[in-house]
């Protein structure tokens, strides 16, 4: 507002944002100049927060992974485990103001934890779990401010040794099961992820109405798609006598896992039932599967992952001898002899 002095002269008077927020008051000695300073501060007031900052954010960081929570983690199918992590990693951290949370503390905490044992891929998997809570909630507009910890970089990691059963080892683990175990269900569990190369869960989940026409479906996997995968008749047939006579199979994994134990059989650190996934892939590969198809038979969302195992086709090998620099070698030396033939009498 600008109104005329009792003094002749021009005041401008100017709330920016109503009733109670910051009032701004100048006098000039002409009604033009009040105009312009006026059109001034308006201006101003649309192209700046400045004049009406808003509340700083000092929410804790447990209260950010609840509403990541209710937003996101619900939905997924380890969200429950996320959070319990993310609730520990809060209470590490000194559950501190979100926003003020520094990349040293975070820091500090994955060097304690790297001295506890704690492998380095689950704790890429926890500054991943905070990075999504930050990002998330941004995206959403639950929150305005950058994410603190979004210039760490994960721990760079050594490619995982690939191991798979060649033909004997299979013989030797599924002898040892059957003479070993006493579990009913860890022999044929066994013998559908060599068939199939599904996971142990996944195998461990099948019901009768699963094993329909000569396939498996595979539901509740680990990308959220179930797939089907055909399986030779004795086989079908074998999986639809043991559901009818059990209903389902119960859990069989440390049934598993002590009858490796038992057969001798060395695998990586680690590995033990995804051992048989890894098994009917390298096989299949090695006896001429297309890659493609086996990306669908696994389940993988990108072909990267299945990539993995394209080294043992029979067709790479060949092209190592074709293509490799041995063979450039060769051509040069013939093309040295063929040169020399021409210049002899």
């Amino acid at each position: 507002m600008i109104k005329k002095l009792p003094s002749g002269r021009w005041q401008v008077d100017v709330l920016l944002d109503g009733r109670g927020s910051r009032r701004i008051r100048k006098r000039f000695a002409s009604k033009i100049e009040a105009r312009r300073f006026e059109a001034y501060i308006l201006g101003q007031k649309e192209k700046t927060k400045d004049w009406n900052p808003s509340k700083k954010d000092n929410r804790r960081l447990i209260e950010l992974v609840r509403l990541w929570f209710n937003a996101k983690g619900v939905h997924l199918k380890d969200g429950e485990r996320r959070k319990r992590c993310l609730d520990s990693m809060a209470a590490w951290l000194g559950n501190p103001v979100a926003r003020n949370l520094r990349p040293s503390e975070f820091l500090a905490y994955r060097s304690y934890k790297l001295q506890e044992g704690t492998s380095e891929k689950t704790l890429n998997n926890h500054l991943g779990y905070l990075n999504a809570v930050y990002n998330e909630l941004q995206r959403l507009g639950e929150t305005d401010f950058d994410n603190p910890l979004r210039n760490i970089q994960m721990i760079r990691l050594d490619e995982i040794e690939l191991s798979w059963l060649t033909t004997e080892q299979i013989g030797l683990l599924l002898e040892t099961i059957e003479g070993f175990s006493q579990n009913p269900h860890v022999h044929l569990l066994t013998r559908i992820c060599l068939a199939t190369g599904a996971r142990w869960g996944e195998a461990e989940n099948l019901l009768p109405r699963h094993v329909q026409k000569g396939k498996l479906t595979f539901v509740n996997t680990k990308s959220g798609k179930s797939r089907s995968v055909p399986v030779s008749s004795e086989l079908f047939a074998e999986i639809q006598v043991h559901l009818k006579e059990y209903g389902q199979f119960s859990f069989s994994l440390s049934a598993f896992r002590r009858a490796l134990v038992k057969s001798g059989i060395q695998l990586p650190k680690g590995q033990a039932a995804h051992v048989l996934r890894h098994t009917f892939a390298s096989h299949f590969v090695m006896n001429g599967g297309d890659i493609l198809t086996l990306q669908k038979i696994l389940g993988h969302s990108t072909i990267n992952m299945t990539m993995r195992y394209a080294h043992l086709a029979p067709d790479h090998l060949k092209d190592a001898i074709k293509h490799g620099p041995m063979l450039a070698k060769c051509w040069q030396q013939s093309k040295k002899q063929e040169s020399r033939n021409e210049k002899s009498p």
